[in-house]
């Protein structure tokens, strides 16, 4: 059921991107020769009458794309020069190329939308619900009712945010401002090394306030604060990857998330459904940075263009985005070694 899980997840997050590019090409006049989901050998093809686009399920769950006459920057001489990428409007090739990240964020919204309608929407609170008997943060002072109102110096934006400054502090002794009683304090909190079947980790040993409301306004809330919360959160993440506060192994490829829809699988199927929210609104994030061979990289090529009035000659831009794609291929199999290195421990 894991496996089945995990190919229908990324085979939703995926068909809904490049959905987002199919639909916004047509749209334009672009000709799609081909719109596909998964990667590798085709398992199936089939073409609709009067559409000149093959689609195809292949055997790989891992991406999928869409492909559109012009859009290498190349010239087709089989296909009129109006019906091609590179001869269309500015504008035409900015939203064909941002329409799949864009549908992306509008799945997320959705399904956290769905998960606080159903679910119920949990309270943005920084309150400590309960602290561990001879924690370490009982041991620090921290008490229940606390609010914490900064971590290192940092002024805490949600519990999202909250969570993620626990994680990078890691293993280091932990300064945390709260509020008591109206009055500020400071105090120091240093994790307590817990080693579990060969894996190391820090605990801290306090859990925030969370209790659910049902209303339809504050779900559709939840679905754009939620977006935003994970966004911010994930802009941090790249901050910390940069300055080396987190290492490559905190990211997770395909095995990775193969082995996070097994745990989430268990916990219920509206976590399932969370989680589709959250990998599409990864996938959109990932799409739009600035990386050669992404989605963000050709925007980047677009936005050049317009600022310097002309295009960005094709010999280069194609020749970025092909360092770029084996830097990232690098990426991958770094990231894939280090999931399956977790798995077997």
């Amino acid at each position: 059921m894991t496996l089945i899980y995990f190919i229908l997840i990324l085979g939703i997050v995926v068909l809904i991107h490049e959905f987002g590019h199919f639909i916004f090409a047509k749209k334009a006049g672009i000709y799609v020769y081909e719109f596909s989901i998964g990667m590798g050998p085709q398992l199936l093809k089939f073409h609709r009458k009067n559409d000149e686009t093959e689609y195809s399920i292949r055997l790989l769950p891992i991406g999928g794309y869409v492909q559109m006459a012009g859009e290498e920057i190349e010239e087709d001489d089989d296909i009129p020069k109006e019906k091609q990428m590179i001869h269309k409007k500015w504008y035409q090739r900015f939203l064909t190329v941002i329409a799949g990240i864009m549908f992306n964020f509008l799945l997320a919204i959705v399904i956290f939308f769905i998960v606080g309608l159903v679910n119920g929407v949990p309270t943005e609170t920084t309150t400590v619900a309960e602290v561990t008997k001879n924690s370490a943060a009982y041991k620090a002072g921290l008490q229940k009712g606390d609010v914490i109102l900064k971590i290192n110096d940092k002024n805490i934006v949600s519990s999202d945010h909250l969570m993620l400054l626990v994680q990078v502090n890691g293993k280091d002794k932990m300064n945390v401002t709260i509020e008591r009683d109206g009055k500020e304090q400071a105090i120091q909190i240093t994790p307590k090394k817990v080693k579990t079947d060969g894996q190391v980790t820090y605990q801290y040993g306090f859990s925030l306030k969370n209790h659910l409301v049902h209303n339809v306004w504050m779900a559709i809330q939840y679905g754009f604060t939620k977006m935003f919360s994970l966004i911010h959160q994930m802009i941090l993440i790249i901050w910390y990857l940069l300055i080396g506060k987190l290492s490559l192994s905190s990211l997770a490829g395909p095995v990775g998330i193969y082995s996070v829809v097994d745990q989430t699988a268990k916990a219920g199927f509206l976590n399932l459904v969370y989680l589709v929210g959250f990998l599409s609104l990864n996938v959109g994030f990932i799409n739009l940075l600035p990386i050669p061979a992404f989605d963000g990289g050709r925007l980047l090529f677009l936005i050049i263009e317009k600022i310097k009035g002309s295009p960005v000659k094709p010999k280069i831009e194609n020749t970025v985005h092909a360092i770029g794609f084996v830097f990232l291929m690098i990426l991958m199999v770094v990231i894939t070694f280090n999931d399956i290195l977790r798995l077997l421990h």
